[in-house]
Protein backbone atom coordinates (compact mmCIF):
# COMPACT_ATOMS: atom_id res chain seq x y z
CA UNK A 1 0.00 0.00 0.00
CA UNK A 2 1.58 3.28 -0.83
CA UNK A 3 0.49 6.53 0.50
CA UNK A 4 0.28 9.96 -1.39
CA UNK A 5 0.47 12.81 0.78
CA UNK A 6 -2.06 15.71 -0.73
CA UNK A 7 -1.59 19.07 -0.21
CA UNK A 8 -3.44 22.23 -1.04
CA UNK A 9 -3.58 25.68 -0.22
CA UNK A 10 -5.90 28.80 -0.63
CA UNK A 11 -5.03 32.29 -0.69
CA UNK A 12 -7.38 35.36 -0.22
CA UNK A 13 -6.85 38.89 -0.71
CA UNK A 14 -8.18 41.30 1.42
CA UNK A 15 -10.86 43.89 0.25
CA UNK A 16 -9.46 47.26 1.76
CA UNK A 17 -11.41 49.09 -0.27
CA UNK A 18 -12.73 51.22 2.96
CA UNK A 19 -8.93 52.53 3.45
CA UNK A 20 -8.42 55.55 2.22
CA UNK A 21 -4.29 55.78 2.91
CA UNK A 22 -1.83 53.59 4.13
CA UNK A 23 -1.07 56.09 7.18
CA UNK A 24 -1.21 54.61 10.41
CA UNK A 25 -1.03 51.21 8.98
CA UNK A 26 2.11 50.70 10.48
CA UNK A 27 1.25 50.49 13.90
CA UNK A 28 -1.61 48.40 14.19
CA UNK A 29 -2.26 46.79 17.32
CA UNK A 30 -3.09 42.61 18.47
CA UNK A 31 -6.96 42.21 19.56
CA UNK A 32 -9.06 39.66 20.23
CA UNK A 33 -12.75 39.78 19.31
CA UNK A 34 -15.90 38.73 20.66
CA UNK A 35 -17.82 36.64 17.81
CA UNK A 36 -20.60 36.90 19.45
CA UNK A 37 -20.96 40.29 19.12
CA UNK A 38 -20.92 40.16 15.02
CA UNK A 39 -23.19 40.32 12.49
CA UNK A 40 -22.60 36.79 10.25
CA UNK A 41 -23.20 38.29 6.67
CA UNK A 42 -22.21 41.79 7.61
CA UNK A 43 -19.05 41.53 9.40
CA UNK A 44 -18.18 37.67 8.98
CA UNK A 45 -18.84 35.79 5.74
CA UNK A 46 -19.45 32.15 6.20
CA UNK A 47 -16.77 29.77 4.04
CA UNK A 48 -17.99 28.83 0.28
CA UNK A 49 -15.31 26.52 0.48
CA UNK A 50 -15.97 22.51 1.01
CA UNK A 51 -12.56 21.82 1.94
CA UNK A 52 -11.82 25.17 4.22
CA UNK A 53 -14.36 25.22 7.02
CA UNK A 54 -13.17 28.21 8.22
CA UNK A 55 -15.12 31.91 8.24
CA UNK A 56 -13.60 35.20 7.84
CA UNK A 57 -13.57 38.58 9.56
CA UNK A 58 -14.31 41.50 6.95
CA UNK A 59 -11.26 44.17 6.81
CA UNK A 60 -12.88 47.46 7.68
CA UNK A 61 -15.36 45.93 10.61
CA UNK A 62 -15.49 49.19 13.07
CA UNK A 63 -14.62 47.72 16.65
CA UNK A 64 -15.11 48.72 20.51
CA UNK A 65 -14.22 47.50 23.04
CA UNK A 66 -16.34 45.87 25.58
CA UNK A 67 -15.80 46.97 29.20
CA UNK A 68 -16.34 44.18 31.25
CA UNK A 69 -14.13 41.59 29.16
CA UNK A 70 -11.90 43.48 27.42
CA UNK A 71 -12.84 41.78 24.46
CA UNK A 72 -13.64 43.74 20.97
CA UNK A 73 -17.22 43.84 19.09
CA UNK A 74 -18.51 45.43 16.56
CA UNK A 75 -19.10 49.11 17.06
CA UNK A 76 -22.60 50.25 18.18
CA UNK A 77 -23.48 53.77 19.09
CA UNK A 78 -26.33 52.66 20.71
CA UNK A 79 -24.70 50.16 23.10
CA UNK A 80 -23.82 50.09 26.73
CA UNK A 81 -21.17 47.72 27.19
CA UNK A 82 -18.46 49.65 25.46
CA UNK A 83 -18.96 49.11 22.10
CA UNK A 84 -20.46 52.56 22.22
CA UNK A 85 -17.23 54.25 21.76
CA UNK A 86 -14.83 53.51 18.54
CA UNK A 87 -11.65 51.68 19.03
CA UNK A 88 -10.62 51.51 15.20
CA UNK A 89 -11.36 48.92 12.36
CA UNK A 90 -10.07 45.33 12.15
CA UNK A 91 -6.71 45.80 9.66
CA UNK A 92 -7.35 42.38 8.21
CA UNK A 93 -9.21 39.52 7.18
CA UNK A 94 -8.81 37.08 10.39
CA UNK A 95 -10.11 33.25 9.99
CA UNK A 96 -11.95 31.65 12.78
CA UNK A 97 -12.90 28.05 13.13
CA UNK A 98 -16.87 26.73 13.48
CA UNK A 99 -18.19 27.06 16.75
CA UNK A 100 -15.29 29.55 18.10
CA UNK A 101 -16.44 32.26 20.42
CA UNK A 102 -13.02 34.34 19.77
CA UNK A 103 -11.04 34.81 17.29
CA UNK A 104 -7.41 37.28 17.24
CA UNK A 105 -7.56 40.27 14.39
CA UNK A 106 -5.50 43.48 13.82
CA UNK A 107 -6.67 46.84 14.76
CA UNK A 108 -5.74 49.85 12.70
CA UNK A 109 -6.61 52.35 15.26
CA UNK A 110 -5.06 55.36 13.66
CA UNK A 111 -5.89 56.09 10.08
CA UNK A 112 -7.28 57.60 6.90
CA UNK A 113 -10.96 55.42 6.23
CA UNK A 114 -13.40 55.49 3.45
CA UNK A 115 -17.17 55.49 5.72
CA UNK A 116 -19.51 54.43 2.27
CA UNK A 117 -17.35 51.23 1.81
CA UNK A 118 -16.66 50.11 5.64
CA UNK A 119 -18.69 46.71 6.09
CA UNK A 120 -21.75 47.15 7.50
CA UNK A 121 -21.73 50.92 7.00
CA UNK A 122 -20.78 53.25 9.90
CA UNK A 123 -22.48 56.66 10.39
CA UNK A 124 -19.66 59.13 11.36
CA UNK A 125 -21.95 61.32 13.38
CA UNK A 126 -22.36 58.61 15.49
CA UNK A 127 -18.44 58.18 16.29
CA UNK A 128 -17.17 60.37 19.33
CA UNK A 129 -13.93 62.07 18.40
CA UNK A 130 -11.17 61.69 21.19
CA UNK A 131 -7.91 62.72 21.77
CA UNK A 132 -6.25 59.77 23.69
CA UNK A 133 -8.16 57.31 22.18
CA UNK A 134 -8.49 56.15 18.42
CA UNK A 135 -7.47 58.89 15.76
CA UNK A 136 -9.38 57.73 12.63
CA UNK A 137 -10.35 60.52 9.99
CA UNK A 138 -13.59 59.78 7.71
CA UNK A 139 -13.44 60.99 4.15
Amino acid sequence: MTLQPITTSTSYTADRAWLASLHGTDSIETITLDLSKLTAGTHTAASTDSTQAYSRILSGVPVGKITASGLYGAFDPTASDGRQNLAGHVFAEALFAPGAAKAPAALLWHGVVVAAKVPGGIDVTKVTPSVTGPQIRYV
